[in-house]
Order: C-alpha cells, then structure tokens, then sequence
C-alpha cells in the first residue's frame, strides 16, 4: 500500500488542496491519500481557526475521491507536531509505504517547522507547486540541506519506495485558491 500524508489546517478547505492530494494521487501513484486535518498549527494564529468538525465536514464536502481519506488523526492521538505525527504512523501501519505531501508555499516556511530534518528523514516528501511558489521553495533551506536526495520529477512514481530522505517537486496545474484569501477579514 502507497499512502500520502497530506496535513494542514484547511482553514478553509478549497480546490486547491484537492488539485495538490489529486496531483500526488496520479504523479506517485499513490493508492490513498490520509488528508490530516490538524487540530491547530503551533506557527498559526488558532484565534483565526474554524472549529476542527467544521474543517473535517468542509474536507469531506470537497474530497468526493473514495481513494481520499479525511481524518483527525492528531486530535485523536494528541498529536500537536508533525515530527511526532509521522512517528506514530509509522509505528502504527509498519507495512505502508508512506509519503508526505505538501504545497510549494508550505516547503518555503517548512525550516520553521520543529524537527524539519527529522521529518525529511522519516518519510519521502512531495512537493505539489503552488502559483506564486515556483521559485522561492527551491531555495529553501529544506530544498538546499537536501538537494542531493532531490528525485528528477519524471521519476516521481518511485518516490514512495525510496528510503528518506528523498523529495521531488511536481509542477502541473496550479490553483490560485489560498486559504488565508478566502477566510473573512475580522
């Protein structure tokens, strides 16, 4: 089994996040994707959050795909960080071939996560582009600390199989759609 972890906040949910899961879905040939819909982002300002069910039923309104799997995982397991996530689901499905997935956008701000190198050596990462967010990323400190272990994007399906670290960048359709525009001004 070939899962991708695709966590965020999805504060507001939209088509841009089902155009990143759908992306890793096809390019990884990934059987599943565990869309994660954390209970609070430490480097985000919770005060602006929608309540967790509100973001779990909006996900779900949006994922039609059955291959698609919306979840609280974190707020079922008391997780806060995704260094600590990973750990435990690698504990819990030993035989699963796992890759987190995330947007361009998030890979430039991904050196402020805690753990980040330990999260890049715990599991393949995909990188889904993001308008605004070609460029910029792939000078990120993750993207530079690790530009050796980059897979060329051609080669992407063997992404899930390859020991961490191991990273790629997938271009293709992008979406202009961003949460923080679509939330309402307070």
């Amino acid at each position: 089994m070939r899962i991708g972890l695709f966590g965020g906040s999805f504060n507001p949910a939209h088509a841009g996040h089902l155009l990143v899961a759908q992306t890793a879905l096809r390019r990884l040939s990934l059987d599943r994707v565990w869309w994660m819909v954390t209970p609070g982002n430490p480097l985000k300002d919770r005060d602006a959050l929608r309540p967790l069910a509100e973001r779990i039923a909006a996900s779900r309104a949006l994922t039609r795909d059955p291959r698609i799997l919306v979840t609280a995982f974190e707020a079922r397991h008391g997780r806060t960080y995704t260094a600590d996530t990973l750990e435990m689901v690698l504990a819990l499905r030993p035989g699963v071939s796992f890759v987190w997935i995330m947007g361009a956008d998030s890979l430039a701000g991904f050196h402020h996560w805690r753990h980040w190198p330990r999260i890049a050596r715990t599991l393949p990462i995909c990188v889904v582009d993001r308008p605004g967010g070609t460029l910029s990323p792939l000078h990120a400190p993750m993207a530079r600390a690790f530009a050796r272990h980059r897979l060329r994007e051609e080669r992407a399906a063997l992404l899930p199989s390859l020991p961490p670290p191991a990273w790629v960048f997938l271009h293709g359709p992008r979406s202009p759609l961003s949460s923080t525009a679509l939330r309402p001004a307070t």
